[in-house]
């Protein structure tokens, strides 16, 4: 008996004894079919089983047994081993029904590849129309795709000139801001010294003279406060003579005295290590950022935070108000949404980075990030100086 049979024998043989010992019709039928399943897994034939039921038989039918027995016994045997090559026989049947389709399969599959032949020839037609349209269309792409280049570069064009616009516009205040103060200035200064000392000339008894020249004075010194204001708002001064800080204290609290908004301020000093340009933008950002928060957001309060971020300057400007919806502003012809693309264009100018942050109810951050202009070997660490406010 070959290896292969051992173990499946023992099975056989311990599943037979139990049948004829202790006989039962269902356990019986359970155990020989699980017996004929596992005889063809291991690719045993009906006739190698009838061998395994022989000797199995043998073995447990003793010589000495009466023939009543013996013949008991082989009926079992015959009725388990019907069962168990039937199941052998069963599954033969479904392999050959399922070899059957299979060749039908393809039958139908040998048509089909025909028919996909005289597709396949119509396709290749449609193939080469298909790539004489396609060299077309490629020719379209590439005049498309010029036409499309020749319109970055106007955009880009466009916008070295818009930001040349800005820079020629600053200069231009600056110019004018120091005109006003040196000279129209001084010219109303001067006026309002000549007035004082001919008051003190006057004699006592011209009362009412003294009454115009005390009106004259201050008609002349409102006028010295509207010129100043004028030149502030064009250029401060501070921020040329004193630095960013010092500048925006001072309009904040114009702003504070004028619209009763209560604006506070808290820098760090380092902020004064910015080239001129970045100062600029930073003081023009605050100017009209707080232009929009009177204008638009019904706020009530406004803070100015600048601060040292991993080598960059980082200035977050944030209110109470009203808050706004970020698309419709995107696409909305008004002044706020072209002060905001002046404010990015300002900070983009100076190598950094813009972004507004606001929603309908909420408050609206405005955080713009500066880069130093100096280049350092390695960091340098920023000392611990307190910081500025403004309440």
């Amino acid at each position: 008996m070959k290896t292969k049979f051992l173990a499946f024998f023992r099975s056989y043989h311990a599943a037979l004894r139990s049948q004829l010992m202790h006989p039962s019709r269902d356990a019986d039928v359970r155990a020989a079919r699980k017996l004929g399943l596992r005889a063809l897994e291991l690719g045993l034939s009906t006739h190698d089983v009838a061998r395994i039921h022989e000797e199995a038989l043998l073995r447990l039918v003793p010589p000495d047994t009466s023939a009543r027995t013996r013949n008991a016994f082989i009926r079992g045997g015959v009725a388990f081993f019907g069962e168990a090559s039937e199941t052998i026989e069963e599954s033969r049947h479904g392999a050959r029904t399922a070899t059957a389709r299979l060749k039908s399969i393809i039958g139908t599959l040998t048509l089909r590849t025909s028919e996909l032949a005289v597709s396949n020839k119509k396709l290749k037609s449609e193939i080469l129309q298909r790539k004489s349209v396609e060299k077309s269309l490629r020719t379209s792409e590439q005049t498309t795709s010029h036409l499309l280049k020749g319109s970055h570069r106007m955009q880009e064009e466009l916008r070295l000139l818009s930001r040349r616009l800005l820079s020629v516009q600053e200069d231009e205040r600056k110019r004018i801001s120091r005109e006003l103060h040196d000279v129209v200035a001084q010219a109303l200064t001067g006026i309002n010294v000549r007035l004082a000392m001919l008051k003190t000339e006057t004699t006592a008894s011209t009362a009412d003279l003294h009454k115009k020249i005390a009106t004259t004075q201050r008609l002349v010194q409102k006028s010295v406060e509207i010129v100043h204001r004028f030149a502030r708002d064009l250029r401060p001064t501070v921020l040329d003579d004193l630095g960013l800080i010092p500048a925006l204290q001072s309009y904040l609290k114009v702003v504070r005295e004028e619209t009763g908004l209560q604006a506070g301020l808290t820098a760090f000093a380092g902020v004064e290590k910015l080239d001129g340009g970045a100062k600029t933008a930073l003081y023009r950002i605050v100017q009209e950022s707080l232009a929009n928060v009177v204008r638009h957001a019904k706020a009530s309060r406004v803070s100015v935070r600048i601060a040292d971020q991993k080598g960059k300057v980082c200035m977050e400007i944030q209110d109470d108000g009203r808050g706004f919806q970020m698309e419709e502003i995107a696409v909305a012809e008004s002044g706020m949404h072209l002060g905001l693309l002046g404010m990015r264009e300002r900070v983009e100018m100076v190598g950094g980075t813009f972004c507004v942050e606001s929603a309908p109810g909420k408050s609206t951050t405005i955080r713009v990030e500066v880069p130093y202009r100096q280049v350092r070997k390695r960091p340098l660490k920023q000392p611990q100086i307190p910081a500025l406010e403004c309440p």
